[in-house]
C-alpha cells in the first residue's frame, strides 16, 4: 500500500496565489523524486472547536486560512529517499514559503483503509 505525507499550515489569505505558485513550482520536484500525487486544499469550512481544531493546531491568525495537503508515494522506502533528496535539492531549499513554516505540522502515514 502507498505511503502518505500529510501537512497542515496557516497561510495568509492574501497569499493564496503565492501559495499556489509555490506548490506548483514544488510539484515537479516531488514527482521527480517519486511522488505519485500531490494534493493542496485551501480551507473553506474550518470551524473553531471547543477543545482543539485545525486552526489551533497551526496557531492560525484571523487573516490566515488553513491549508491541508498530502503527498502520496508508492512506498515508504520511496518516500524516505524522495523526501531526503527533496530537502537536499537546492531548487527546493531556494524556494521561499509564502507562510510561516515553523507553524506547519506534518507527518508520514501508512494508509490502513482506502475505499
Amino acid at each position: 500500500m502507498n505511503d502518505v505525507d500529510g501537512f497542515l499550515a496557516a497561510v495568509p489569505a492574501a497569499n493564496r496565489q503565492a501559495f499556489l505558485d509555490h506548490a506548483t513550482a514544488a510539484l515537479p520536484l516531488f514527482k521527480e523524486y517519486g511522488a505519485l500525487r500531490v494534493v493542496e486544499c485551501w480551507g473553506d469550512d474550518v470551524p473553531d472547536g471547543k477543545v482543539t481544531d485545525f486552526r489551533g493546531a497551526v496557531q492560525a491568525k484571523a487573516d490566515e486560512v488553513v491549508v491541508f495537503s498530502w503527498i502520496e508515494w508508492p512506498s515508504k522506502p520511496v518516500r524516505d529517499a524522495g523526501m531526503k533528496r527533496m530537502m537536499e535539492d537546492p531548487r527546493m531549499r531556494d524556494m521561499t514559503m509564502p507562510f510561516d513554516g515553523q507553524r506547519m505540522i506534518f507527518g508520514g502515514f501508512q494508509p490502513i483503509l482506502d475505499a
